[in-house]
């Protein structure tokens, strides 16, 4: 039996979820995050309805990719993205601790790890998204040689 009003549910859903993908990717583009690839996922999925999400997909996705490839081109880009995704992994884990504010801290008590424990969770969650997006990427461009798009 088919759900009344199915169609439209799936489509706000669906829009819901591409404008939630898009906006987090514009702002994971400043803060840590994969943001042309959040970018792309939310083009694609707008794209089901949109024309213009349809025609700006393939030059956002090549290039989420082609940084992706840059990313891993030389050892030394690696070890930096991973020890940044560790420190910014040893960072949420800190505000997830949430210890209390040090007698040395100047500032006013309420700049003291701002956000408490959501913000470590998202950190973390940050933190493993990035060292396996620089897995994926190390394993197809530097492993097994692929090129990235032009």
């Amino acid at each position: 039996m088919a759900f009344p009003g199915g169609a439209a549910a799936k489509r706000i859903v669906l829009e819901t979820v591409g404008w939630v993908l898009v906006v987090a990717g514009i702002a994971a583009l400043i803060l840590p995050g994969p943001g042309l690839l959040m970018i792309a996922a939310g083009l694609v999925i707008l794209s089901q309805e949109y024309e213009w999400a349809e025609r700006r997909v393939e030059p956002i996705k090549r290039r989420a990719l082609r940084g992706a490839a840059e990313g891993v081109e030389t050892n030394l880009r690696v070890t930096l993205s991973v020890v940044f995704a560790l420190g910014l992994m040893a960072c949420g884990v800190l505000w997830i601790v949430n210890p209390p504010e040090p007698g040395w801290w100047p500032l006013p008590d309420w700049l003291w790890l701002p956000g408490g424990p959501p913000t470590g969770v998202t950190q973390v969650a940050s933190a493993f998204i990035a060292l396996g997006l620089i897995a994926w990427s190390f394993r197809r461009y530097r492993v097994q040689g692929q090129s990235p798009p032009d």
